[in-house]
């Protein structure tokens, strides 16, 4: 089935069916289609934090506005950002890549160097803004995996960062949450939009061709 089939099978889903668990091999497959995603530099400025535990999920309910959906999701991924970025955390990044690609680390030094030299002038809040748009390329290709898995998912930004922050213990590791996708199955007779049409505009309303 082509990814146009499965994304126009899916849709933010508004009721799980809370007796139905993905299994662990398909959340593996949605976490590895995250790790692949590009980001900026390929530095992947962000974390995932993948949520099981029943009562970790319900607790924090209290930092979202989708309770229910929380409540009835077998997973919950957290998108969680970097909070800055910092010298040692591009070093790092530059160290992997030139073990993985055999590639003697004094060859790249001069574009990390650049790449430093302007990151790092900026204030925190701007790097943190940069990092959490990276994020999103990676919640995009959660929800293609997951779509193409005949998985579904929510992706959510209603939540109070600070809270689910604070609940997650993320500023002591130098993160901030950004977005969130649970995941399950529809509970199919309960979700009156799993039987609504998807509603779009038109390529032509949608599209402006320059040729």
């Amino acid at each position: 089935m082509s990814l146009i089939e499965s994304f126009n099978w899916r849709y933010a889903t508004k009721k799980y069916d809370p007796s139905k668990i993905v299994e662990e091999d398909k959340v593996a497959q949605i976490i590895e289609a995250v790790r692949l995603a590009p980001t900026s530099s390929g530095l992947q400025p962000f974390r995932l934090l993948v949520i099981s535990n029943q009562e970790l999920k319900e607790k924090i309910v209290s930092a979202s506005f989708n309770e229910q959906i929380l409540k009835d999701s077998s997973h919950l991924l957290v998108f969680a950002a970097w909070s800055s970025y910092t010298e040692e955390r591009i070093d790092t990044i530059a160290a992997k890549q030139a073990e993985a690609r055999g590639i003697p680390l004094e060859a790249s030094m001069a574009y990390y160097g650049k790449l430093k030299s302007m990151v790092l002038s900026r204030s925190a809040e701007e790097n943190f803004q940069h990092a959490a748009k990276q994020t999103y390329i990676g919640l995009g290709f959660a929800l293609a995996e997951a779509a193409a898995l005949r998985v579904d998912s929510t992706p959510m930004e209603g939540f109070d960062s600070a809270k689910l922050d604070e609940l997650l213990g993320l500023d002591k590791q130098g993160l901030r949450s950004v977005v969130l996708l649970s995941l399950g199955y529809r509970d199919v007779e309960n979700d009156k939009l799993s039987k609504m049409n998807k509603v779009r505009m038109t390529t032509e309303e949608f599209v402006e061709v320059y040729s």
